[in-house]
Parts: structure tokens; sequence; C-alpha cells
């Protein structure tokens, strides 16, 4: 892509010609629209709770009383009365990986192989076999959301040949990180007994020696040409659009006003930006792949380029492995796997310094996927070093997922000002942590300890890691329960208004927009979510199933509950929390 095609893309600066304060000066001018009888918890401290607000040009212009906000009724101003319902700033999840959505009789249709669907072996392959009987013989059959946990065991090259040897098979672990093919993929990408582990990476093996099609993290490289695009039924763009569009509509289905996209290529952006213009109804701050960053950096990318839909916001980039896949690198055992510590990054300390300071001189914030500890160590060492290098104040790096943090690792992230982008999975993935171990549990995903540390946090799901669900996600940051009812790591639990914070104003700080948005609050974009009920109200084991009634964003309503489009869940997310907010079609 040149320079001109990708800054023409992203023409456009955030409004910031009006000022908050103009916007209350001319308060007195009628409001395009006007909500009255809510229950607002507007996440804003100089006014935590209002009945009412006002909006025009797409921006709060005032809120309080409903006395307050008659006055800026006029004769062509929208209405809404909320009836009592409890309205909160929209949601951000600030981490996720979109996908096409297609129905489940679409060739280009990706199986959901979540425990919903696929709780035992047998049914996973049937699955699968179905999925190869429409795919033509040598192109891709893939599928996503296994669960080790619940089939026992990882499936294997014998199992997927099961399924198809005429067709390459390659399906994704419910972590991301792991990757099981059948022997189709194997034997065409030349892997055998004598094939060696590369660094940051692992092959599972048959008795004598040979990969038994379970690949783990940096290994999967390995069959990357095996299963790459000319295998694979080609999508075409047109319908490509449609279905990522399908998934940020399922995204606001679910209260999501806006969302970050964890990496992404300058191809995906472009992507990224045709369903902006087809009327996406989510905002999207779009993080740069590491790998990309030569490219994005000649072709005039930088930091906070875009418009209120669309901006780019950081430069992702990984060090270390997965938690949920136990495959994260640990100063100490696993619990249940003596002498094994996980699977080390390929990238040496050396080498992540050098990289740091590169992107911290070029005034990118630097948002880095990292759980294990040693992991989290090697990050916070390479941020201290290129700030001590080149001193920024306001860098805000981010760390992604920070799972296994300690009272070290969290003091060394206040004091350089790290953002900590915590998961808050323990519903679907609960299951999978007792090998850490109860120590380590203490610290997991530790909100309570950084928030009363002063350390800034932000929310995500990492869909389709975990659902893309706030209220769901919420209810696991005040729980800390699993689907099976055990609570993991209780004294890191929050309550249910810092929960919404952490997922409105929090993850608005976490890509610099806190003055635009993430809060009710005059002058900020007008994004909120009316709530079936008030999650500060219900049990806690209940927030999960607050449902949304309604979206806006800039003051237009984007989803009704009242009149649902066809995006539909199948089965219903909370049935089987597995499913991600981008998973199935009817």
């Amino acid at each position: 892509m040149r320079r001109r095609e990708f800054v023409s893309l992203l023409t456009g600066l955030l409004p910031t010609s009006t000022s908050l304060g103009a916007l209350v000066a001319n308060s007195a001018d009628s409001a395009d629209i006007v909500v009255r009888n809510a229950n607002v918890v507007t996440v804003d401290p100089a006014r935590p709770n209002a009945q009412a607000f006002a909006i025009r040009g797409g921006r709060f212009i005032a809120v309080g009383s409903n006395t307050d906000i008659v006055a800026l009724r006029g004769g062509s101003t929208e209405v809404v009365d909320a009836g009592g319902k409890t309205v909160v700033p929209g949601f951000n999840d600030v981490h996720v990986h979109p996908r096409t959505i297609f129905a489940r009789d679409s060739l280009y249709y990706t199986p959901w192989l979540g425990p919903d669907v696929a709780p035992n072996m047998d049914q996973l392959v049937e699955i699968l076999r179905a999925k190869a009987a429409m795919t033509p013989p040598g192109k891709l059959v893939s599928g996503y959301g296994y669960d080790d946990v619940a089939l026992t065991r990882h499936p294997n090259r014998h199992d997927l040949d099961r399924a198809s040897t005429v067709h390459p098979i390659s399906i994704t672990h419910a972590s991301g990180h792991i990757t099981a093919v059948n022997s189709y993929v194997l034997v065409a990408s030349g892997l055998g007994p004598q094939t060696p582990d590369p660094p940051g990476g692992a092959f599972d093996r048959d008795p004598d020696g040979s990969p038994n099609g379970v690949v783990r993290e940096s290994a999967r490289a390995a069959i990357a040409d095996a299963v790459g695009p000319e295998h694979q039924v080609e999508i075409p763009p047109a319908e490509r659009i449609k279905g990522l569009l399908t998934c940020f509509q399922a995204y606001s289905a679910k209260g999501l006003t806006s969302v970050g996209i964890a990496g992404g290529s300058p191809s995906f952006l472009s992507e990224i930006q045709a369903v902006r213009d087809a009327g996406n109804p989510v905002r999207v701050g779009f993080m740069c792949q590491q790998s990309s960053f030569e490219q994005f950096t000649q072709t005039g990318a930088r930091p906070g380029l875009g418009d209120e839909h669309l901006r780019l916001t950081a430069i992702k980039t990984f060090q270390g492995n997965s938690l949920s896949g136990r495959t994260c690198w640990l100063r100490d055992a696993y619990s249940d796997r003596p002498g094994y510590f996980g699977i080390p990054p390929a990238r040496s300390q050396t080498d992540l310094n050098a990289d740091f300071r590169t992107m911290h001189d070029a005034g990118w914030q630097i948002a880095t996927h990292s759980n294990g500890d040693l992991e989290i160590d090697m990050v916070l060492t390479a941020i201290e070093r290129a700030q001590a290098a080149n001193p920024r104040s306001n860098a805000r790096h981010r760390i992604e997922h920070a799972s296994v943090m300690n009272p070290n690792l969290l003091a060394r992230a206040e004091a350089a000002n790290v953002i900590l982008v915590f998961h808050s999975y323990m519903w679907e993935h609960g299951d999978k942590l007792s090998s850490y171990g109860p120590e380590r549990l203490q610290y997991m995903h530790a909100y309570r300890t950084a928030i009363d540390s002063g350390i800034h946090v932000a929310g995500h799901s990492d869909s389709p890691i975990s659902a893309a669900d706030p209220m769901l996600r919420i209810g696991d940051m005040v729980t800390r329960k699993s689907s099976q009812g055990i609570v993991y790591g209780a004294g890191q639990r929050i309550g249910v208004q810092e929960a919404i914070k952490v997922w409105t104003l929090d993850g608005a700080f976490a890509t610099f927009e806190e003055n635009t948005k993430g809060s009710i609050t005059p002058g900020k974009l007008a994004d909120f979510v009316v709530l079936g009920a008030d999650p500060r109200s219900v049990a806690p084991d209940d927030i999960k199933h607050v449902a949304i009634s309604q979206t806006y964003v800039g003051g237009k309503c984007v989803y009704d509950a009242a009149q649902p489009k066809t995006v539909s869940f199948d089965p219903p997310l909370i049935t089987w929390p597995h499913a991600c907010c981008c998973t199935h079609v009817q």
C-alpha cells in the first residue's frame, strides 16, 4: 500500500475544534435527543448518578435531573423515556480478534468446536467430517475453540484423519496458541521424527518421535505453508466485508460501542476501513502488528491517525505464550507437571530491548501479549530500559493479559506507569488454571491489587478466546467463579461499580481517549447502553444474565433487543459460555 493511499483511507482527525466548554456554554440550544427517567450510571466522579441527559451533534451536552434537562427539549427533539432502566456508558473491549461470521450452511463457515457442540472426540470428528463433505478435496477444513479439558486430551492426527485424509485439517485450541492438524498437513509440511522443536515452540509426538499433529506456539510456523491461503476456499472480498460487519453487529448486541483490534496488517486495516464505510456500529481502535511495523511506518502511519470510528492506537507484539493453553513461561514449575516451566519465548532479552527501543522512540504505545511471570519480567525490563534511555512522560505502554503476577511485578508496573489489560475469563477457562497452584492464583488477573495500588487497568475478552460479552466479563470480575462454580483468586475480586469503570472509562484511558469517551459527561461522544437491570442490584451470579436492551453510538440506536437483526447465537451464549460473540449465525 502506498503512503498516499494509506493516509487517504484514514483522513480526518478526532473532532477537537469544539471544546467541552463551548458545548456546555451553548447548552441552552435545543437538543437532538433527550433521555429521561433513567437510572444513569455516568462513571463521571463529578456527577456519578443522574436521571437524564441531552445529546446534540452526537455528543452529550448536559447531564442531570429530569428537571435540569427538560429545558433543552425543542420542537424537533427526540425524547427517549427510559422507564427507569439503568443506563451506562458504552462498553469498551480493548483487545479482540474479530472474525468473519457466516451461516452454518455456507462454504465459508468455520465450525465452532467448543464443549457445547463437541463434548467428546467422536462429536468433534463428526463436525469436521460434515465440514469436509461440503469442502472441495485439497482445500482446508478448519475449526476453532476445542477444549482439551472437556475432551480429556488434545485431538491428534489419528483423530483428525477420521474426518478426512483428502483435505488438510487444522483446528485451534480454545487458547488460540495450540493447533491440531491431520496427517495430510504433517506430510505436506515435511515433518517427521527428525524435525526438532523450534525456539519458542514444540511438537507433541508419537512414541516413535514423529509429530502427532499437536503443534504448540511458534512451531505452528512449520505448518503455515500447508494451511496457507492457496489451500483455503477463497472468500470474495465483498463477502469478507459482510462477514466482518456481522461480527461487529454481534459485538454491538452485547453493548460494545468500542473495541480494540489486537494486531493487524495494512491489508486487514483496509478491510476494517471497508467495514467502517459499510456502517460498522462499533468504534474501532486498530493495533498495528509488529511484523508489519516497517510497512506501517513507510506508509505514514502514526498513533492517533484516523477518525471517531477508526483510528490507529498501538503496536501489538508478543513476548510469551498462553495461560489457558498452559504454555506460558513460569519461574517455578507448573503445579501438576514437575520439571515443566512452559515454553520460553523465542526472542531474547537483548532483542526485545532493541525492538522496544525502536517502537518507543518512534512515539508508539506498545501493547505486549505476555502471561507468565518470567515473560512479564522481560517485558517490564524492556519498558524500563526504553524509558530510561528516552523518557516519555505519558507513553502508557500496555501488557495484554498480564496473568501470572506477583507483588514485585506489580510494583514495577506501577513505577513504570504501565497499563495492565487483565483477563477476566474464569467462567470459561477456570478449569484450566489448577495447573498454576493456589499461590500463583492469589495474584492472577490481579484487579484488586492493581486498582488499590493506583495502576491503570482495562478490560478485554480476547475474543474468541472468551466471549466478547461485557456483562459476563463484569460478572467474572465480581465473582471470579468458573462455570463449574469454583472461585479462583477470591482476593482479586472487585465491586460492580469498579468493574463497570474498567469496561468504560478505563478502556478509554488505555487508548488516550478518556477525554473523548468512557463516561456520560458533557462534551464526550454519546455512546451508551440501556440495560435490562441494574447490575449493582442483582445477585453477583446473575450479573452475566443482565440483558442489553439498546446500544447507542453517537446518540444513534445501533442495536435494539425489541427489533433484533439476523445475528443470533447457536446455542445462546449464557447456555454455554465458550461460544464467542462472533461464532454462530442461524
